[in-house]
């Protein structure tokens, strides 16, 4: 007897064209989550083969500072003769692709220097992130007393 009536509703010319309309609106926000759900994943796709491209560009190995590498930046930087530099490298601190912490003398006098990236070279104080000063912590650690060049 409730199919009956649900026949008899559903034939009315109102009732079709409301779930007509129902229908179609229902579909295109299926179609629309279909076609925004593909370019998500084409667009991620093409994303993730760039980051992929990048990575296979990079060398297998990362770059590994020498004492080599080290006097050729230094003696670079501060304009001087590579074959018989003033500034010496003295040693490799800490020997890390991204910040590498080097000692250098300059006439007996000792110092802390800074290579980023094996290609730029600073001297001076370097903080971190709480303000504590880098500098300092790796003269302390390897007994260099503070003096200009």
């Amino acid at each position: 007897m409730k199919i009956q009536v649900m026949i008899k509703k559903l034939s009315n010319p109102r009732i079709r064209r409301r779930l007509k309309i129902a229908l179609a609106v229902y579909g295109a926000l299926i179609l629309m989550g279909v076609a925004l759900k593909l370019v998500y994943d084409v667009g991620y796709f093409n994303a993730q083969s760039l980051n992929n491209d990048k990575n296979a560009e990079l060398p297998a190995t990362h770059q590994v500072l020498t004492m080599e590498t080290a006097q050729r930046i230094v003696s670079g930087a501060l304009k001087e003769d590579p074959a018989s530099p003033i500034t010496i490298v003295d040693q490799i601190v800490d020997n890390n692709p991204k910040l590498s912490t080097i000692i250098i003398e300059n006439n007996k006098l000792k110092k802390i220097a800074w290579i980023i990236d094996m290609r730029l070279y600073f001297t001076g104080d370097l903080f971190n992130s709480d303000g504590y000063n880098l500098t300092e912590g790796v003269e302390r650690q390897n007994n260099i007393t503070r003096g200009e060049h």
